[in-house]
């Protein structure tokens, strides 16, 4: 086997790894498939379902940020927060609720909610260039934010269930 062979063969197995390790990486993979509605992906390994999250930086500063979000981002986006309240629900057992509002360019809002509590609030800027620089950045991130949505839920559970 080539250097190079031996190198991606690597890589897939570290990838494989931290999507095993990630309760996170898990959930967007079942929103990804939840949301396929002819079972295309069904048989698709899991790093190639969480491979449109990966990008580099000089790649994403190549996309441009005039016009609409294409629905393929949207999708990720979605995916991307409704994995959070999935793994929020999953944890505290407050029924949570995923709200994107983006403006034609590419700027809004993130916002997931258990009964009239905001637990996750994130700004949206660029949401054309939406996505990470490697797999252990998508899962930090999002498993930062189910922290801290699973942090409010539990200080306040009598306004989740208002």
């Amino acid at each position: 086997m080539s250097p190079a062979a031996t190198d991606v063969k690597t890589a897939e197995l570290d990838a494989a790894l931290v999507i095993d390790s990630s309760p996170f990486l898990k959930a967007i993979i079942q929103q990804i498939r939840a949301n396929d509605p002819y079972g295309t992906y069904r048989n698709w390994a899991d790093e190639i379902l969480l491979k449109p999250y990966i990008m580099s930086k000089k790649k994403r500063r190549e996309i441009p940020v005039e016009g609409e979000v294409d629905p393929i981002t949207l999708g990720r986006i979605l995916g991307f927060y409704r994995a959070i309240a999935v793994c929020i629900e999953k944890e505290t057992g407050q029924l949570s609720q995923v709200v994107i509002d983006l403006s034609h360019e590419g700027f809004g809002w993130a916002l997931i909610f258990s009964g009239r509590l905001i637990l996750v609030s994130k700004t949206l800027r660029d949401a054309q260039r939406f996505g990470f620089d490697s797999l252990e950045k998508l899962n930090a991130e999002g498993e930062k934010l189910v922290q801290k949505g699973i942090d409010l839920a539990q200080r306040f559970p009598a306004v989740c269930d208002i």
